[in-house]
């Protein structure tokens, strides 16, 4: 090999660094912004907050992230003797890895958020979690008052009937100590260090446990009393008929389903249990079961809803969850519906997306798990900086005037006084 070759080599390899660097950089400026669009997180009084051990934080962290109703999540230390400790010394001092999770007590309960961390867990070794050893990684349910240790032990009882597992549950339940905050470089480690975090989380095992156990319902809360009774938010799942396919992908299939939601004036997405992947290609067009169910992108300028100026939302073609309204919609250019904002933070999960060759956020709905789109930190900055580049596949357009029929109506005060469109 000639020395002009490797000095080529070693310089396409330092631009491919310095890309992936660059990206990671956008990436996490994204989230900031995402996060800044969120006020509340770790602010709102009416916020309650709960610690859970579940092995590496990272991971633990980046679950939590996808859980209805949580609004923040630290990872850290706790459990232990020490004061202030750090990475190189919480093991010594007795602490375990966990995370302290704000969450709103009216969208989610804490007993939801103990079912939510069991399934995330390996919850009958002691010795620590998957690959990593130790009683520093291992699981543990920390309560604040009796009622959460009350709550605490329900699931774990509730879980071992349905017997999942082939052992009992034997996470410890204990009473909550201090908590202490992980150096920053651990805060969001799966969005600043992408590349590094992906390795570990492929070779850990914890996937595979999850989907052996859970499959698709890892992400669902399934038991009762995981909601408080009334919630109106963004649930995951519970029992119930599904109404699915009510969406367009194409401007020739704009009436698909259109009749499934237009005699109903409750919310059928509070009580969605995901269908079966033959029942949703049967009420799918094959568009939105390849955009929302197979990660595929629409082409641009060819979609139902790049260049709708209709007032109304928009909401999950499969699951008719809300996610985005027309006031902040606006002309990104692309071809693709873009958005602002969600109709509130909790609409949304987001996820580091590693294909076609470069590093992107994924956006996905909470409740019925649809690839929606991707975001990204180019949008307009009076509005907060992020573009929500939707497929038109994903979303069914609900106009103003059915709003209030359909179930929507408490969305209708944000017409009322709406601000100008974005530019």
């Amino acid at each position: 090999m000639t020395l002009q070759c490797v000095g080529a080599q070693r310089r396409v390899a330092t631009w491919l660094l310095c890309f992936l660097a660059m990206q990671m950089v956008l990436n996490a400026l994204c989230m900031q912004r995402l996060r800044a669009q969120n006020p509340a997180a770790g602010n709102n009084s009416e916020e309650a907050t709960a610690v859970f051990a579940g092995g590496c934080f990272w991971c633990v962290e980046s679950a939590f992230e996808k859980c209805p109703g949580v609004t923040n999540v630290v990872s850290g230390y706790s459990g232990g003797r020490s004061q202030n400790p750090n990475y190189k010394n919480y093991a010594a001092g007795g602490h375990r890895e966990v995370v302290l999770i704000s969450y709103d007590p009216s969208q989610v309960t804490y007993a939801g958020l103990v079912e939510f961390l069991i399934k995330h867990i390996n919850p009958w070794d002691r010795a620590g979690s998957f690959i990593d050893r130790g009683k520093n990684y291992s699981p543990a349910i920390y309560f604040a008052n009796p009622e959460e240790k009350e709550a605490a032990e329900g699931v774990i009882k509730a879980i071992d009937q349905m017997k999942v597992y082939k052992k009992p549950i034997n996470v410890p339940v204990v009473a909550r100590k201090a908590f202490w905050p992980a150096e920053d470089y651990h805060q969001n480690y799966h969005l600043t260090n992408p590349g590094n975090y992906m390795t570990y989380r492929q070779t850990c095992g914890r996937d595979p446990f999850i989907k052996e156990h859970w499959g698709e319902n890892a992400d669902r809360l399934t038991l009762p009393g995981a909601f408080p009774k009334g919630a109106t938010g963004k649930r995951a799942t519970q029992a119930g008929k599904t109404e699915a396919g009510s969406g367009t992908g194409n401007s020739s299939d704009a009436a698909k389903g259109s009749d499934d939601l237009s005699q109903k004036s409750e919310k059928p997405w509070l009580n969605f249990e995901k269908p079966k992947p033959a029942e949703l290609k049967r009420k799918l067009t094959r568009s939105q079961y390849q955009v929302t169910q197979e990660n595929e992108t629409e082409q641009p300028f060819a979609n139902a809803y790049w260049n709708k100026h209709e007032d109304g939302i928009y909401v999950d073609v499969v699951s008719g969850e809300p996610l985005f309204l027309s006031i902040d919609k606006f002309d990104s250019g692309t071809g693709w519906p873009s958005f602002v904002r969600g109709v509130d933070e909790n609409c949304y999960a987001t996820l580091p997306d590693f294909t076609h060759g470069t590093q992107r956020v994924e956006v996905r709905s909470r409740i019925a798990d649809s690839h929606l789109g991707h975001v990204f930190d180019d949008g307009p900055p009076q509005e907060g900086g992020l573009r929500f580049c939707i497929n038109s596949a994903s979303l069914r357009f609900i106009p103003l005037k059915d709003m209030e029929r359909m179930g929507y109506g408490e969305y209708l005060k944000r017409f009322e006084n709406r601000p100008r469109k974005a530019k």
